[in-house]
């Protein structure tokens, strides 16, 4: 390339990129050493060298946090089916996958009876936040309330909740799909009081809220939790019908029909090998 192919935008993404690769000072002064030198033919060979590296670095980030996040790895939008969803729904998981939800620290509260499709959305949306370069974590309620507990036993709570909240995104799987017990649901609460306004929850949950109370227990311990969650929160409704309902109608339309019909003389004769 001559000289004149380095344009001016051309430096300012070397000194971006110099600067996103922690370099301040080749940010400062590799362009004006350069000219100086009049070696600037020889920048566009480098900004081609930091743009594959930009490259490698985000690779190697997006496996980080995908082996960090936990997600079941088949659960994407690419196994998703969406037509089962109203277009409504399907806009807003769509909308929610951008991220933007993750700059204000707000929450996705996911709703529906069992076998609708809630944790499979739950976990794609994870993906795409994962490819995307966000931190997420998932994990079923149950067992992670496990972890709390044991940590408050243990006098490292605290600890815990701090490795929790380098995570920007914390999915929370069939909350109250296991009832807790008093100490339980003080744990949790802990929890989503510790997020509050600052990092993103997303829940899955078969209870509506009116039912909230079987979690945790107090009134008004149910009333503040859902107070904080609903604050900042986008509710997806998962009114539809359960696909393992369907997958097994179907399956006992195909065994209730014969494989071929009779004949009018008598039964269907068999194959021959």
């Amino acid at each position: 390339m001559t000289p004149s192919a380095f344009t001016p935008p051309m430096g300012e993404r070397l000194v971006a990129l110099l600067e996103q690769f922690h370099l301040p000072t080749m940010a400062t002064e590799l362009l004006p050493r350069f000219a100086q030198a009049g070696q600037q033919e020889a920048l566009p060979l480098l900004l081609e060298v930091c743009e594959l590296e930009a490259t490698d670095r985000r690779a190697r980030r997006i496996a980080r946090l995908r082996a960090a996040a936990k997600l079941p790895p088949g659960k994407t939008f690419t196994t998703f089916d969406e037509k089962r969803l109203p277009r409504p729904l399907v806009q807003q998981l769509r909308t929610l996958a951008t991220g933007q939800f993750l700059e204000r620290a707000g929450n996705v509260l996911t709703f529906g009876l069992p076998g609708v499709g809630k944790s499979h959305a739950a976990c794609a949306l994870g993906h795409a936040l994962v490819e995307a370069g966000h931190s997420v974590l998932f994990a079923r309620t149950y067992q992670l309330i496990q972890e709390l507990l044991a940590a408050k036993r243990d006098l490292v709570l605290p600890r815990l909740l701090r490795k929790l909240d380098a995570f920007e995104l914390l999915v929370l799987d069939d909350l109250g799909y296991v009832r807790q017990s008093a100490e339980e649901a003080e744990v949790l609460f802990t929890l989503l009081a510790e997020r509050y306004e600052r990092r993103s929850l997303l829940i899955t949950s078969n209870l509506v809220f009116s039912d909230w109370d079987r979690i945790f227990k107090n009134p008004l311990t149910t009333a503040a939790a859902i107070d904080r969650l609903v604050h900042h929160a986008v509710i997806l409704e998962f009114a539809v019908p359960s696909f393992r309902t369907e997958d097994a109608q179907k399956r006992r339309g195909k065994a209730s029909r014969p494989d071929e019909p009779p004949t009018p003389d008598g039964p269907a004769p068999q194959a021959t090998v």
